[in-house]
């Protein structure tokens, strides 16, 4: 056995744990992992020559707790607090029940609040998210990002520095400021998805492990937030996403867009699960937000056998309800997308002049590609190309690029094949 990848997929699974735990006797997260990393350390360093322990959470747990009684003892101030601590550190005995507290639930879903917390930039939520809840390293978290380490680690201090100086209570949210909270957490959730979905920047359009840790994160929310739609909404929306995702590129990682994907070969294990969760998310009874509205959007493509088939008028009217709850020129652009399968390029082009100027678009490169897509259906070719060319310029991904050039250029050689005969 590897001992060394054990404790490292022990890490995954129990550090959450270990570190809200501990962060709720102690009153600080930052202190609180620096406990559990000694804890793993130790392990690292004890079990390759004593075996892995019946019970290692309960181990790590017993471990992190002694070692914070030992800081604390270390500083006067802090001789109360070790006796706190001390309360609940009983020396670890395999033959026990696990050393973790009865309100784990409780402790993780306070954790995923405070990683969350608005006192932080969303940057620093979204590495701290990942470090805290998701066990990943600095290291692993500043590749996915495309940061150097140096830069990702002073982004999670100073994001831990910030909550201790701010003393932020080891808490959940009251009723009151709740549903904005979770929606806090919803949005980091799924930005980290996006990103693992269709990279912002570098070689890869797709990171399928960073996609799958925000799946892994959905699920331990609707663990906790069972009477919270959004949170299975946003879960549904993620697995019909991901479903795709073995046909989402080319070997070579050119882009593979929707119209061209193998449909056989999306997963249908995913497509079931999501379904489930999005019809988890209605029968709470409560109106849909924009994340279950948009896995409505996914669903209706996961259920067409073929692009043709898909329903798109109801895919519009979903958009019509999305931009009610949550207007954006993003949800106007899509819906235009929409209305090209549904009424023709003349409707679909009207839509999308009528966004055209949002400065808030004037840098995203999906409009550029969509209005040409319009424009080449219409005939206007010369305009699609000039609209393809200044797209490639703005696409975040070298494929993208190389994806929108050669668009351009087959609609020339179209352009050009037709002036010949």
């Amino acid at each position: 056995m590897d001992v060394r990848r054990t404790i490292e997929a022990l890490w995954r699974m129990e550090a959450p744990r270990l570190i809200a735990t501990l962060a709720r006797q102690i009153g600080d997260v930052g202190v609180a992992e620096d406990l559990a990393s000694e804890a793993f350390v130790a392990a690292l360093e004890q079990w390759p020559a004593e075996g892995i322990p019946p019970r290692p959470g309960a181990w790590l747990m017993a471990t992190a707790r002694h070692k914070a009684i030992d800081r604390a003892r270390r500083e006067e101030a802090g001789r109360r607090k070790a006796a706190l601590i001390a309360v609940e550190a009983q020396p670890y005995t395999p033959d026990v029940a696990d050393d973790l507290p009865d309100p784990i639930s409780d402790d993780v879903l306070t954790l995923i609040f405070i990683a969350c917390h608005p006192i932080l930039p969303r940057e620093a939520r979204v590495a701290l998210t990942l470090r805290l809840i998701g066990g990943l390293s600095t290291d692993e978290i500043a590749r996915a990002f495309l940061v150097p380490s140096a830069t990702l680690g002073q982004r999670i201090s100073r994001a831990k520095r910030t909550l201790s100086e701010a003393q932020v209570p080891f808490e959940p949210p009251g009723a009151d400021t709740l549903p904005a909270r979770v929606g806090a957490v919803l949005e980091v959730v799924y930005l980290i998805f996006n990103e693992g979905y269709s990279a912002s920047s570098g070689d890869g359009w797709v990171r399928r492990d960073l996609a799958q840790e925000a799946m892994r994160l959905g699920r331990v929310l609707a663990g906790l937030l069972p009477t919270e739609p959004e949170v299975f909404g946003l879960l549904a929306l993620m697995e019909l996403h991901a479903s795709r995702f073995a046909t989402r590129a080319e070997p070579d990682g050119t882009p593979v867009l929707l119209d061209s994907q193998e449909r056989s070969r999306w997963d249908r294990i995913l497509i079931a699960h999501g379904l489930s969760m999005l019809d988890r998310a209605a029968k709470l009874g409560r109106p849909l937000g924009p994340y279950a509205i948009q896995a409505a959007i996914a669903a209706h493509h996961s259920r067409a056998r073929t692009f043709a088939e898909t329903d798109w008028a109801g895919v519009v009217a979903l958009y019509d309800a999305l931009a009610q709850v949550a207007p954006s020129p993003i949800v106007d652009l899509n819906r235009a997308v929409a209305l090209l399968y549904a009424d023709g390029p003349e409707a679909a082009l009207v839509a999308i002049d009528a966004i055209r100027d949002d400065k808030r678009l004037a840098r995203y490169h999906l409009l550029g590609a969509v209005r040409a897509d319009i424009l080449i259906r219409l005939g206007r070719v010369a305009e699609a190309a000039e609209e393809l060319e200044h797209a490639a310029d703005l696409a975040p991904t070298r494929h993208e690029r190389q994806l929108l050039r050669r668009r351009m250029a087959d609609a020339l050689a179209g352009k050009a094949a037709d002036t010949a005969h």
